[in-house]
């Protein structure tokens, strides 16, 4: 066997993490509302756009890896199975991809969307963030 060492940083797991959470049914998008425009104007403007792994952090030690995910939820799924889906995904996908042990994935749910306004519709007053 080869001797040597593998280091895999925070921004490979963080991607890792994100790509499996956005395959769950139910996962609108990454990210909070504002993290979400931020991007869409950091993509205008990069030339290297999109982030993909927007919404995930991740803290990452020699062996062992924890895991942030902010997501917005599609409307009508319920949102403590999505999370614990997410959760079952990014632990899955982090393991077999990287080979650390994930000790933690915390799942915050920050928005649930509805549906784009429709044209010419009146606002109806309240507004969900």
């Amino acid at each position: 066997m080869a001797t040597g060492r593998t280091v895999v940083h925070e921004a490979a797991v963080a991607k890792v993490a994100a790509a499996a959470a956005r395959q769950i049914p139910g996962v609108h998008s990454l990210g909070t509302v504002p993290s979400r425009a931020l991007g869409a104007l950091r993509d205008a403007v990069a030339q290297n756009p999109t982030d993909h792994a927007a919404g995930v952090r991740a803290e990452v030690g020699q062996e062992q890896a924890a895991v942030d995910v902010t997501l917005v939820a599609a409307y009508g799924v319920p949102l403590q199975e999505l999370a614990e889906r997410v959760r079952a995904a990014v632990y899955r996908a982090v393991e077999e991809l990287t080979g650390l042990t994930v000790i933690e994935v915390n799942v915050e749910i920050a928005d649930v969307f509805i549906g784009e306004a429709r044209q010419g519709a009146k606002p109806s007053g309240i507004e969900v963030q």
